[in-house]
């Protein structure tokens, strides 16, 4: 009988209590590495921007109304918005250009080339203001001829308008250049065989094929546009009612000790993320649509 008892005990454990504590111990690695993931978005994510509505609407939606009429606001709306007016079709075309460029042809620098557009990622944008500065001020390469010709540029509109395009420089291109190497040539010379001119051959082979990409980088180059602060700020000058964009205005008003005024701005920036995620996660889906078809 001890020696029944002995061998069983040394018998090692079946397959199925085997499998069965392997997929407990996945299932507790899977809720510990959910609730990590939940806690960590928490803290730097859901809280602080539960906090930015808190603090809008304390006083009521009629002064959160109030702050989005006062005059300082309006301007650094209307100055945003003119920028992204300005920048975001600049960029695009540029972004169009350059995709062609690089996904229709093999040409020695190619690789740097991609590599010019990448640098936007690569610099803080604190330094891509300076450089600017550095270039266009009064004490810069260019700022005593500017001067002589009562050319404004740094802490005026031009050098925000600047700034704010080499941020934004490389969205467009980067979504629209794997689209098109995705989508080959072939339609292209298809096209251009059947009498098609170039001008033909875009507009109605090539635009529709790159549409959502396009799209996709449109929308992400008017975020950045609008949310940018880093170079904006040093090439700026952060004028009130004159140079000041939308996120200037949010730090001015806090500095200010105007939370109310400043947290009612950060609303509108957070439901223009809102909306960009939202188009986002359409134009996603469209693409998936359209790859599956």
């Amino acid at each position: 009988m001890n020696s029944n008892l002995v061998g069983h005990s040394l018998q090692p454990d079946s397959p199925d209590s085997r499998s069965s504590s392997s997929a407990e111990k996945r299932g507790w690695v899977k809720v510990v590495a959910i609730a990590v993931a939940i806690a960590y978005l928490s803290l730097i994510l859901f809280v602080p921007s539960l906090n930015v509505f808190v603090q809008a609407f304390k006083g009521g939606f009629g002064p959160f109304m109030d702050n989005l009429t006062e005059r300082n606001f309006v301007h650094s709306v209307q100055l945003t918005l003119v920028i992204a007016l300005i920048v975001v079709p600049v960029n695009t075309v540029f972004g169009l250009c350059a995709a062609w460029v690089i996904a229709r042809n093999q040409f020695r620098g190619r690789t740097f080339l991609i590599s010019l557009l990448d640098i936007p990622f690569a610099v803080s944008p604190v330094v891509a203001g300076l450089m600017i500065v550095l270039l266009y001020g009064r004490n810069g390469w260019f700022g005593p001829l500017l001067e002589a010709a009562n050319i404004k540029i740094v802490f005026a509109m031009p050098a925000m308008v600047l700034a704010s395009a080499f941020i934004t420089l490389p969205f467009v291109a980067r979504e629209v250049i794997p689209v098109l190497e995705e989508a080959g040539s072939e339609q292209e010379e298809a096209a251009k065989t059947l009498g098609a001119n170039d001008w033909q051959v875009f507009w109605r082979v090539t635009l529709p094929n790159i549409s959502w990409g396009l799209l996709y980088g449109v929308i992400l180059t008017n975020a950045r546009v609008m949310g940018e602060f880093g170079a904006v700020s040093v090439v700026s000058g952060n004028i009130t009612g004159k140079t000041q964009t939308l996120p200037l205005f949010v730090e001015e008003a806090y500095k200010q000790y105007q939370t109310q005024a400043a947290f009612s701005a950060a609303v509108l920036l957070a439901g223009l993320a809102f909306v960009t995620l939202v188009l986002k996660e359409i134009l996603e889906r469209k693409t998936r649509i359209k790859e599956v078809e």
